[in-house]
């Protein structure tokens, strides 16, 4: 008999294999996307009667779940509550589910932790369903109240008291207590939870604190081997970011087989393969493909409804159009789009270079290079951007990096979690003392000189207010006054952005394909005024541009079409920037 399977164990040697490599096809068939596991089927079976015997308390009729729930639901409840084994231990600890709005989730959710509660065995456990708003914590909690007040035998309601002030359900027998929360730092510290359902992790993951409180969480579930955490929750309408990021990307690679969990994270994603959702005839926009990641199709929604809202969502535009895909279709927006955008982006994904990885990388391929620096206040990003001459092909090339004071994340606490992720990636550096970021683009300016790309003139472009400094700095590091010019902004920046615009559509432009710029250019609003066209940091507000301004200024050098002024290059050792 195998030993019962730890923390630290080899979960796909055990046979709790949580990988699903054929997901396409099942997808395409209908069938459910959690592998082939070896449940206690008493223990699954059990369960998804309790689930199924829950009432819809708000639909006429109050239909049971057994009628009115989709199946992908009844596979989470078979798999975590069939995966209990003699010894207390749960093999299935973790669920990510990932589905499209419109597919009952909080109430189906609120059903699954009611389920909990009603096979908990803990005297006294502590479970939660957690929202990412108090109206979203309010709803599971009515629906979850409701369902035992639907309860037509009276017993739910004899067993279980709603406390409606305190949001909670308490088992009378055992002192369990179900509670629903709004996921918030104040309200799940000190949590030692059995069972935590978090509902809509794309929109909890915009808490600057996200990460910490999941980390909270999962280490009060430590000390009861039968705890679970359960994720349901939609695509974000905007790039992933944060803890959504993170905890979707592990679940992708542990539904792909690249990861071994040896934590037990069982991926139940209804998504596109990446390939439709990044082919540019957007095959996805097919209705007949729709049931692929709608589970609940035929039972809270309807096709009709659905083909109702695309063809709406057409009308409004193309900002609409990825916002409705990405709530109903799970479609992952890669550049966030919107009516007032730079017309750029609309081209700004087509012409990444993955093989522009490093500026090394760059500067190899470059006959010429210029460079483009803006902003660098203390509650503001540095953006730089250098971009290249091709040798044979003459395409442009760009390599872009930003920097930021260490307080800039008390002072923009809204982009933070974006912030953190471009500094996992390596795309952006924090400093610690005023003048780190000057120097380390000083260093990048000085690798480029001694690598004989930069021009004799016009070679570093900056914006002409509050630059002293980093002239100071660059001067000091050998580079020529005449190397270094203030590029006229606002309405000035015109040629360079139309300029850019064309020669990204027509593919004579290219970029290292990196989420700061994704970011950096969805936050990008165009503003006409008279026959010139303004992206302006007031434009984009608390979002930030600096690296595509940066990029622009850059854009405007290479415009005038410089020589090195030694036109040879030896690759070097990569500068380290730390």
């Amino acid at each position: 008999m195998l030993p019962a399977p730890t923390l630290f164990d080899d979960a796909a040697a055990l046979g709790w294999d949580f990988s699903c490599p054929d997901w396409e096809d099942r997808l395409r068939d209908g069938r459910s996307l959690v592998p082939d596991l070896p449940l206690d089927q008493r223990l699954a079976d059990q369960a998804v009667a309790a689930f199924n015997n829950l009432r819809l308390p708000d639909v006429p009729g109050k239909p049971l779940l057994a009628d009115a729930g989709g199946e992908w639901f009844r596979d989470i409840v078979r798999a975590v509550f069939g995966s209990l084994d003699g010894a207390g231990v749960r093999h299935v600890p973790e669920v990510f589910a990932m589905v499209p709005k419109k597919n009952n989730k909080t109430t189906g959710g609120a059903g699954v932790a009611l389920t909990a509660l009603l096979l908990n065995k803990r005297p006294r456990a502590e479970l939660m369903f957690i929202g990412p708003t108090q109206e979203v914590a309010d709803i599971a909690f009515s629906q979850a109240a409701g369902m035992i007040e639907a309860d037509e035998s009276g017993w739910l309601a004899a067993r279980y008291h709603i406390k409606e002030h305190q949001k909670a359900i308490v088992d009378r027998v055992n002192k369990a207590t179900l509670k629903v929360k709004t996921f918030d730092p104040k309200v799940v510290t000190g949590s030692k939870a059995v069972f935590i359902l978090i509902d809509e992790l794309h929109e909890c993951a915009k808490n600057r604190a996200a990460a910490s409180i999941l980390l909270q969480l999962r280490g009060g579930m430590v000390a009861n081997p039968e705890s679970c955490l359960v994720f349901i929750t939609t695509q974000s309408d905007k790039p992933p970011v944060g803890a959504f990021k993170a905890e979707l990307k592990y679940a992708r690679g542990v539904r792909d087989g690249r990861i071994l969990d040896q934590v037990g994270t069982l991926p139940i994603l209804y998504e596109f393969p990446e390939k439709m959702q990044t082919d540019p005839e957007m095959p996805w926009r097919d209705p007949k493909l729709w049931h692929m990641v709608t589970p609940n199709l035929g039972l809270s929604i309807e096709l009709e409804t659905l083909v109702a809202g695309y063809h709406k969502a057409v009308e409004l535009g193309e900002a609409e159009l990825r916002r409705w895909a990405s709530q109903h279709l799970n479609i992952q927006i890669g550049l966030a789009l919107h009516d007032d955008r730079w017309r750029g982006a609309d081209h700004w994904e087509a012409a990444g270079d993955p093989e522009i990885a490093t500026l090394e990388d760059m500067l190899e391929r470059c006959e010429v290079a210029v460079v483009g620096v803006d902003g660098g206040g203390l509650d503001d990003l540095l953006g730089l951007c250098v971009t290249g001459r091709e040798r044979v092909t003459k395409r442009w090339l760009a390599w872009h990096k930003a920097f930021a004071q260490s307080s800039v994340r008390e002072a923009r606490k809204e982009i933070t979690p974006q912030l953190d992720d471009f500094e996992e990636s390596g795309d952006l550096v924090f400093c610690e003392i005023g003048t780190e970021d000057l120097q380390l683009v000083a260093d990048i300016c000085e690798q480029i000189a001694d690598a004989g790309l930069l021009p004799e003139k016009n070679a570093i472009g900056l914006d002409p207010q509050s630059v002293a400094a980093l002239i100071d700095e660059l001067v000091a590091r050998g580079i020529e006054p005449d190397q270094i010019i203030g590029v006229p902004q606002g309405y000035r920046l015109s040629n360079a952005i139309w300029g850019m615009e064309r020669k990204l559509a027509d593919g004579t432009y290219r970029h290292g394909d990196r989420e700061l710029m994704a970011w950096s250019v969805g936050n990008a609003s165009a503003e006409q005024r008279g026959n010139a066209v303004l992206i302006t940091k007031q434009a984009a507000g608390k979002f930030k541009i600096d690296p595509l301004i940066a990029g622009f200024n850059a854009f405007s050098l290479m415009s005038l079409n410089p020589t090195a002024a030694r036109v040879s290059y030896t690759a070097r050792a990569p500068l380290v920037v730390v």
